[in-house]
């Protein structure tokens, strides 16, 4: 609490010095953004990290996209015809699209795209274990033919989140699926300025004058994706009263996510405007290391599912506001249909008896070795739960080591399938918009595929097999009871221990209009006036 009141004072002297009641004036075709951490992996098939996401929706488009009412649409696609049989699926490509290099997007291009990503993705990977071809029929026409029905095709190649299924130029989408392209290519309404990246620092994008927005109003990631700026620049700014006091003072226009503790601060401005643009929210996770000690064993995992208190990591990373955070005992995010607090009363406890905790982890198999919880100092949205998850481990007695670093050396260092005393680690945190883990088709998780799945490695073949029952159940009511049984074993075995619900403001120029209600901070759409 110290350094968080050291922070807002710091951010408002400096503020104040800046005579904030009157913005600077600036050049409306420049659109000067604060993202809420560093860029440093630039591919989206490579990554799940939110940041990347972002930028990968700003240079690449996708096939079909979803709307605000999550209803599947045609985005790159102009529409999809299916065989009788259910499977044969020719997808059509709206005429003259174009890649940001100027050569035209051809029907190739996006069958080597969607292969790329399906190796990587949790509902892509699903799809692929029952594609027979993926084929053209002709430069516009995409044919892809499969070995058993798969009603839904259109839901996995036009998700939000998680692996994004972006379309890319075949050279890029030919790149092994585990190494990272660098070279960003694409056919959205921004192109990336290569000469102006300098990670950790700013990031550049210039409107594509060949982009041919849909005419449809913009929804989520679908409809008009219209471009109003010449440029958007990204300035990275990891410490939060250096961010406040360039919004303060007309410098920046737009602060992908707001340190709570500022926020009343930035309220106090006239010229800016506080919101919360989700209205979905976000669930925080505590990830595992499912591959080494002391996690690879369940029974560890479950005493530290008993011991987290979630009101404990909600309060620290809302700054202690109630208004924008709840409780959520659900391995489902709790208000969609399967968010249901079912978890067993042997793993309840509120607030729970740390001395039960000790003896689960010893019964457990715990036997002093070190856990390494890598953190990222410069991202308040998630580096509180680092700070309560390594002061709950000391005081469980467990050999705990707190690296505190950037988000975009969590990123890469996450990758790392090393035990800790070669670069590995035990634990880190993070935090999914509810939409994107609401099913065991999209939540990569809870997904039990091992080496083939999301960072941590859980592997569990009884989920793998729930979650194809589920993509072929005949009836909700069977979906239901699926979703509810791979919940059931989540609680068991514990690929990750859920923190809670809560939703991240943003900030921006009173100026600034055109926002969607969206999980990411998309450009398209925004404007001035």
């Amino acid at each position: 609490m110290e350094r968080r009141h050291f922070i807002a004072t710091t951010a408002g002297l400096v503020a104040a010095g800046s005579a904030p009641a009157r913005a600077q004036r600036r050049d409306p075709r420049v659109l000067r953004f604060i993202p809420q951490a560093n860029l440093t992996a630039l591919d989206p098939i490579w990554t799940t990290a939110a940041v990347t996401s972002l930028h990968g929706y700003t240079v690449f488009d996708t096939l079909y996209g979803t709307d605000d009412a999550g209803h599947i649409r045609p985005q790159m696609a102009e529409g999809h015809t299916v065989s009788d049989d259910k499977l044969t699926w020719t997808i059509r490509l709206r005429d003259g699209l174009l890649w940001h290099d100027g050569e035209k997007v051809l029907a190739r291009d996006c069958v080597a795209s969607l292969e790329r990503w399906s190796k990587r993705d949790v509902f892509g990977q699903s799809l692929a274990a029952v594609v027979a071809e993926w084929g053209t029929a002709d430069d516009r026409t995409l044919r892809i033919r499969l070995r058993s029905p798969f009603p839904l095709l259109l839901s996995a190649i036009g998700k939000t989140a998680s692996n994004m299924p972006l379309m890319m130029p075949e050279r890029l989408a030919r790149t092994d699926p585990f190494r990272q392209v660098t070279e960003m290519v694409g056919s959205g309404p921004y192109r990336f300025l290569a000469d102006e990246f300098v990670s950790g620092s700013r990031v550049g994008y210039a409107k594509f004058d060949g982009y041919v927005p849909r005419q449809e109003p913009a929804e989520n990631t679908t409809g008009g994706k219209v471009a109003h700026f010449e440029r958007i620049e990204w300035h990275v700014m990891p410490d939060s009263a250096t961010a406040a006091a360039a919004m303060q003072a007309g410098e920046m226009d737009w602060w992908d996510q707001v340190n709570p503790d500022l926020t009343p601060l930035l309220r106090r401005n006239r010229n800016l405007r506080v919101a919360v643009n989700d209205p979905a929210g976000y669930i925080g996770t505590l990830r595992f290391n499912h591959l080494h000690a002391p996690f690879d064993k369940a029974a560890v995992r479950r005493a530290i599912l008993y011991a987290a208190n979630q009101d404990d990591y909600l309060r620290a990373i809302t700054g202690n506001d109630p208004e924008i955070f709840s409780e959520c005992h659900s391995m489902w995010p709790c208000g969609t249909p399967y968010g249901r607090e079912t978890q067993p009363a042997e793993l309840r406890g509120n607030p729970p008896d740390l001395s039960r905790a000790k003896q689960m982890l010893r019964d457990g198999g715990y036997r002093g070795e070190k856990v390494v919880v890598i953190n990222p100092s410069d991202l308040p949205s998630i580096a509180p739960f680092g700070l309560v998850t390594a002061d709950l481990l000391k005081r469980l007695d467990m050999n705990v080591e707190l690296v505190e670093t950037d988000w975009g050396s969590v990123v890469q260092r996450r990758a790392s399938r090393e035990p800790v005393d070669r670069g590995g680690w035990s634990i880190f945190h993070t935090w999914w918009p509810g939409p994107s883990i609401l099913n065991p088709a999209t939540s990569p998780i809870l997904r039990g595929q091992g080496e083939r799945g999301w960072f941590g490695w859980y592997t569990n073949p009884r989920v793998e097999e729930l979650a194809a029952q589920w993509l072929l159940a005949p009836d909700e009511a069977t979906q239901a009871q699926l979703a509810e049984d791979i919940q059931q074993e989540s609680f068991r075995e514990v690929p990750v221990v859920p923190l809670g619900r809560y939703f991240i403001r943003t900030a921006y120029r009173s100026g600034l209009t055109g926002f969607l209600k969206s999980a990411s901070s998309y450009p398209w759409n925004v404007r001035w006036g």
